[in-house]
């Protein structure tokens, strides 16, 4: 039938770039953006385990490319974004998806090192690679941009301060960014992610993991790494064009669940 609807659900020849893309959510979102046409920089510390998302893309018919990036290392963020859009014309998307997760005390040793680190690559980072995005950003046609935080940006867990922390941060960054770069035509919105099957939870014993879903998740499971990567195309929609500034929970009811 004829279109009646005149705003676009595709992201064909769009240019993502999708940082810690050779794994878990990162790597569902990668494959997921190749499946709908767009131009894929996968990017993440080890380039053996890139080329294993970049090699599964092409022979599947997509279009991806793929870089080395430490996102606390500044030459190499700045390197990423110029090669990227000499690659491919120009960025339209961006996913801030790199993280790690280590648990301390507030009164632990190693508690100020961690503490460093877990900002340094989960918020800081994020916003540091905005800005070595955002020129290109500004050339496309609705630039987009996704944060990716956690359900403990909306509550907090104990022995996890600079995770909850940085992840709140992240929250905050995202729409006092949607303010501010409305203006330009970019949209930023995050997604928080709850009990997700990743390299962060595969060391919980299956038993647990059980436990915590029946007890606290409302669809009794942890979700699926594409799962998630669904509710961050959504954000990068065409049509999407009018939602920014949110803060979205994929997280099976984890965070609606009384009882």
């Amino acid at each position: 039938m004829a279109r009646l609807s005149r705003l676009e659900r595709s992201i064909k020849g769009k240019v993502a770039i999708v940082t810690g893309a050779a794994s878990g959510m990162g790597r569902a979102t990668a494959q997921l953006f190749a499946d709908e046409g767009a131009h894929v920089a996968v990017t993440d510390l080890n380039q053996d385990r890139i080329d294993l998302v970049v090699d599964a893309i092409n022979a599947a018919g997509g279009d991806a490319s793929g870089w080395v990036l430490d996102v606390t290392n500044a030459s190499q963020r700045t390197t990423v974004a110029r090669a990227v859009e000499e690659r491919w014309g120009g960025i339209d998307i961006l996913v801030n998806n790199a993280g790690i997760a280590q648990e301390t005390n507030i009164d632990g040793d190693d508690f100020e090192a961690i503490w460093d680190r877990t900002l340094a690559v989960l918020l800081t980072s994020q916003a540091q690679l905005i800005r070595a995005c955002l020129p290109a950003l500004e050339r496309s046609t609705g630039g987009r941009i996704v944060n990716i935080a956690s359900t403990e940006g909306l509550g907090a867990t104990k022995g996890i301060s600079p995770y909850t922390a940085a992840k709140t941060g992240v929250i905050g960054l995202t729409r006092s960014l949607a303010v501010e770069l409305g203006p330009r035509g970019i949209t930023v919105n995050c997604i928080c992610p709850g009990p997700i099957l990743t390299g962060m939870t595969e060391n919980i014993p299956e038993e647990a993991r059980n436990e915590f879903a029946r007890r606290r998740v409302a669809l009794k499971r942890y979700g699926d790494p594409e799962e998630v990567a669904h509710g961050t195309l959504n954000f990068v929609l065409p049509a999407s064009s009018y939602i920014t500034g949110t803060a979205l929970p994929v997280d099976g009811g984890l965070t609606i669940k009384n009882a």
